[in-house]
């Protein structure tokens, strides 16, 4: 059974590292890109409407659900990252592409956009404020409900060996926070494949060095390009109950980094493509159609 419904799942050896995906359907490609702790299965609701219209790429990030998962905490920085996800298109003969990634995967995709800007049709960005935006400026309230920046971003293996201990109870109590989810309105066919994916010991690293590379490495990264804007149509979606939209004026803290730019408020918290897929992918399907 595929990851995605209707999808035919895959891999490609690209940029040093295996890259899982899943494809399904014709048109102009799109890439999905998904966050954490999660990984491709949290487009179980989106990708197959946008199938309908597009050839759809559900792609999962290094360090996690398939794909492999390097050592090194510099091995996680977004620029690399992107540049994964980059060659993984190229390999599948898409030299341009539009581009949607939630949290991680936004991240991400925001720092492709800035790396290969020729290669990315449009951009559209699920719940995130700009990564230096957020470390630069971190107030005591986001402090508090983004901890976990900080708390996996720790030396190894402090809380490699505490999520170890029960890494469902941690990844789902993540799942729960920014925005009350609860665990029963996530698909219990992705939730089923995000526990599968995140019980495996590297998959605990991986992660956790994923959020060491931001502070270590993304930081100065993005310090280097605050001149710099993202030229391409644009769309920033956040959830209206999210810790993000409580904190920020979400579209404010992009104003400066997108040129052509719409941004739209979505139901729920942070979690709003797993809790409201079919309000998020008419909203998408519509942007990228304009396109």
């Amino acid at each position: 059974m595929s990851v995605l419904p209707g999808f035919t799942d895959a891999s490609a050896e690209v940029n040093g590292q295996t890259i899982a995906y899943s494809r399904a359907g014709d048109g102009p490609p799109v890439l999905l890109l998904h966050g954490f702790p999660q990984m491709r299965a949290m487009w179980r609701g989106i990708a197959p409407v946008l199938a309908q219209r597009f050839t759809v790429i559900a792609a999962d990030l290094r360090g996690y659900g398939e794909s492999s998962k390097p050592e090194a905490v510099q091995e996680y920085s977004f620029r690399n990252m992107a540049a994964d996800q980059r060659a993984l298109m190229a390999s599948l003969g898409f030299d341009s592409f539009h581009l949607v990634g939630h949290d991680r995967g936004a991240r991400t995709a925001h720092r492709l956009a800035l790396d290969s800007a020729k290669a990315v049709r449009s951009l559209t960005l699920m719940d995130i404020v700009p990564t230096h935006f957020l470390l630069d400026k971190l107030g005591k309230e986001v402090a508090t409900a983004y901890y976990h920046w900080f708390f996996l971003a720790q030396p190894a293996p402090f809380p490699e060996t505490m999520i170890g201990q029960d890494s469902d109870w941690y990844y789902e109590s993540c799942l729960t926070a920014w925005g009350g989810a609860e665990l029963e309105d996530f698909d219990p066919e992705a939730l089923y494949a995000y526990r599968q994916s995140w019980r495996w010991p590297d998959a605990i690293a991986a992660m956790c060095n994923d959020y060491r590379a931001a502070i270590q490495y993304d930081f100065a990264h993005d310090a280097a390009d605050l001149g710099r804007r993202v030229t391409c149509p644009s769309l920033v979606l956040y959830g209206v109950d999210g810790a993000m939209a409580k904190a920020y004026d979400v579209p404010a803290s992009w104003a400066d980094r997108l040129t052509d730019m719409r941004a739209r408020a979505l139901p729920g918290g942070h979690f709003f493509p797993d809790l409201h897929p079919a309000e998020t992918a008419e909203v998408v399907q519509d942007f990228l159609t304009e396109q």
